[in-house]
């Protein structure tokens, strides 16, 4: 599995979201992306960070930054996530997996001791013109976006 690093081109995609609407990164293009991946939504650690960014959602845009959340979940799941926690920001399917390979966002990880192959907690900071500003992999679902708002500087 290959990690991204800064200044690599951020992988393009397109994935739909949770209305079944096709989302492309591309059309962020001039905008700067904070985009995370997580193993699955409604489970505790997914929520509190997902309500996390929903939370700073009004600090990042202020910014200059779009959030988007990947999972490989389908979308049918990604709506009842949004409805129930009132989630404001997009939240794509990735079913296939393919997104999060070419991010290095799935693969071998470490879960209670044992090496399993897994959705990789992980965050890519993209800038205007589609290169990785940053690359947090094995992120922490609690903490993760105070720790990345004061990376940015925006806390």
């Amino acid at each position: 599995m290959s990690r991204l690093q800064p200044g690599d081109p951020a992988p393009d995609f397109t994935l739909p979201d949770a209305d079944g609407e096709e989302v492309s990164l591309a059309a962020f293009r001039g905008k700067r992306v904070i985009l995370y991946f997580y193993p699955a939504a409604m489970t505790p650690g997914c929520t509190k960070q997902a309500c996390d960014f929903r939370d700073n959602l009004g600090v990042f845009t202020e910014k200059g930054y779009a959030v988007l959340g990947i999972s490989k979940d389908t979308p049918e799941r990604l709506r009842r996530f949004r409805e129930r926690d009132g989630l404001t920001f997009p939240l794509l399917s990735d079913r296939d997996l393919v997104v999060h390979k070419a991010y290095g966002a799935y693969g071998e990880k470490q879960n209670y001791g044992r090496t399993v192959q897994g959705v990789i907690r992980s965050t890519f900071v993209i800038d205007g013109d589609g290169r990785v500003e940053r690359a947090l992999y094995n992120v922490k679902a609690t903490g993760h976006v105070a720790r990345l708002m004061k990376e940015l500087g925006l806390a």
